[in-house]
């Protein structure tokens, strides 16, 4: 009787699953990275357990290193999956920007991208120099404690000309040119400023080559360079290329194709380590909007491996499929496997978009296949995470009734300060909360925690970390992913092999936080941050922070008004306005001349002003 139960358990699980809300599954995979949010939070946080902490990341070192995401469910800032995870969100942004307004979400894409992107700027202090990791993986894992009360070392590890990382500098790089290409329509100087950043590092990754995890020897045994960094110096390449359209970027990754494995290696994974289907994608995507005529031949050889990726993931290659579950699920491994679910749906439905463009078929070994069949498979891997399997659960935690309950996460698993104060340290927090049975007092909303093993079976249980951790590098592609399958349920052209996706303006939305105040003009002014000199007084750490401000349009900038925000010490070569509360160049200097630059300096403890123009002529 007992056995019968439990099948009807199953068998009403399925049934209840029908019209999953993918607008709702975005916007709580979006709480998940204010979750993960290392550093001072802003005012507008939402999740409300979580409260600051990291504030003296980098000090040590002499560098701001405060702000950016814990990867998992502990509290290392690993640079490797970090930028990964920028990257994914960016590319959702850059391709979903209308899907993601007409939930209102896109303000929510762009804060979370930013975050991260914030951080990197101030990693980069210099061309080639990059810092890239904050904590060590080994006396972390040693405590069970909330962020809040981080108690383990903060040490900071650097690539640099000696100590080179073309694996972490290339998708460093990468993240910063998608993320340069989600702004461009509501910050242009905050784009142009990401775009910088990326071709130094790209450059810094090619010109000093090595595994930065041979730089760094204590990132290894957490993010190591399995397959080299060759994929992410063409990865990167591609996203500048996209981001710049400069046809130097693209004769790199054309001229080094072979060379570099970008169409030599065909694959059946995407993730944080293997980038070369991300890549063929994105060089595919080219061909199919018909450029790069001169290189079409080595093109058409990444089109065919992204199309062995696509065949692969639909079992439409002939013996060289990706491994499923009898459920329905991609299969790549035991630990942690919706990484590359997540990353591998988000890939089909951007290729069957890029070929819908085209009015292209995919032709496998097996089958012709239409951008429709991409579609359903990529929704039938996102209705997988969301509850229709099995066991009738929702790996994306807070998404139904019946979700992963005992994640393998410090904060969700610990009671907030803002109910219990008192510090909770190393030993404590595994004797009182990680072993303990019950609920996480936390509710990690919009996690997507490792999933189920080859056979659909799962643990909900603290301990199970390859199942119950979750990562934001498994939830960034969702964020593109959810947006489109919102979309498309909305669009008749779907129900159609070959239909076309019928276009329209976009959702009206309002992005204050982004926008100039003269929002007809781009603002021709870039700033550029750098931290010139730093020393100890009465036990505090000072830092006197250079602003170059740098006229990047064809004509003089006159009457430059600055807002400041954050200034805690004095400034020089700015001169307060009369009315107060806004900053102007001093009255000998008259104009920025195009392509000239302008500095000033101020001095304070711990993170560096935000500066930004209110007005100009």
């Amino acid at each position: 009787m007992k056995r019968l139960f439990v099948v009807l358990l199953v068998v009403v699980g399925w049934v209840g699953v029908s019209g999953l809300d993918y607008g709702e599954a975005l916007s709580k995979s979006l709480l998940f990275f204010e979750a993960q949010r290392s550093g001072k939070l802003p005012a507008n946080q939402r999740v409300r357990w979580r409260g600051d902490s990291g504030l003296r990341d980098g000090f040590l070192q002499g560098v701001d290193l405060v702000g950016g995401y814990y990867d998992s469910g502990d509290h290392v800032k690993f640079g490797m999956p970090m930028a990964f995870t920028v990257t994914m969100m960016a590319w959702g942004a850059a391709e979903y920007a209308k899907e993601l307004a007409s939930v209102n979400q896109l303000g929510h894409t762009l804060e979370a991208i930013k975050w991260g992107t914030d951080y990197f700027i101030k990693a980069h202090p210099e061309p080639n120099v990059f810092w890239a990791q904050v904590g060590d993986g080994d006396s972390d894992h040693y405590c069970w404690e909330r962020a809040e009360d981080m108690s383990t070392p903060r040490a900071s590890y650097r690539i640099d000309t000696e100590h080179p990382g073309s694996d972490l500098a290339g998708e460093t790089a990468a993240a910063m040119a998608a993320a340069s290409i989600a702004f461009k329509p509501y910050n242009s100087s905050y784009s142009n400023l990401l775009l910088l950043h990326a071709k130094q590092l790209f450059s810094f990754g090619d010109h000093f080559r090595g595994p930065y995890d041979q730089s760094i020897k204590i990132a290894g045994p957490y993010y190591p360079c399995k397959n080299g960094y060759m994929d992410e110096l063409l990865w990167a390449s591609a996203w500048l290329f996209r981001a710049t359209g400069d046809v130097q970027y693209l004769d790199y990754a054309v001229k080094n194709a072979a060379s570099m494995g970008g169409t030599g290696v065909a694959v059946k994974e995407f993730s944080w380590n293997n980038k070369y289907a991300g890549l063929q994608v994105l060089l595919a995507k080219v061909l199919l909007e018909g450029k790069g005529d001169a290189h079409k031949s080595v093109l058409m050889r990444y089109k065919a491996k992204a199309e062995f990726f696509m065949c692969a993931c639909l079992q439409k290659n002939k013996g060289y499929n990706v491994q499923m579950t009898p459920g329905g699920l991609l299969y790549v491994g035991d630990w942690n496997n919706m990484q590359f679910v997540s990353s591998s749906a988000f890939l089909v439905v951007v290729y069957s978009d890029y070929l819908r463009a085209a009015n292209a078929p995919l032709n496998c070994p097996e089958a012709q296949l239409h951008p429709s069949n991409l579609i359903s498979f990529a929704q039938s891997q996102a209705d997988y995470i969301l509850g229709k399997n099995p066991r009738a659960m929702s790996y994306l935690v807070g998404f139904g009734p019946n979700y992963p309950t005992r994640v393998h996460h410090r904060g969700a698993s610990i009671v907030s300060k803002a109910v219990s104060p008192a510090p909770v340290r190393c030993l404590e927090g595994f004797e009182s909360w990680f072993n303990r049975e019950q609920r996480d007092p936390n509710i990690l909303v919009g996690a997507l925690v490792g999933g189920p093993d080859r056979n659909d079976r799962f643990i909900d249980e603290r301990s199970n970390y390859e199942q119950t951790e979750p990562t934001t590098y498994n939830v960034a592609p969702l964020i593109g992913l959810f947006a489109k399958l919102h979309s498309m349920l909305r669009s008749s052209g779907y129900n159609k092999p070959n239909g076309v996706v019928p276009k329209g303006p976009a959702a009206p939305y309002s992005m204050p936080h982004y926008q100039l105040k003269d929002a007809k003009r781009d603002c021709p002014v870039e700033f550029i941050h750098s931290i010139t000199k730093t020393w100890e007084s009465m036990g505090k750490t000072y830092y006197r922070h250079k602003v170059s401000m740098v006229n990047k349009s064809g004509k003089p900038v006159k009457a430059l008004k600055l807002k400041i925000e954050n200034l805690q010490g004095p400034i020089w070569g700015l001169s307060l306005s009369k009315l107060g509360g806004t900053y102007e160049l001093p009255p000998w200097f008259q104009a920025l001349k195009p392509w000239a630059h302008y500095d000033f300096v101020y001095v304070q403890g711990g993170p560096q002003a935000k500066v930004s123009v209110l007005s100009y002529n």
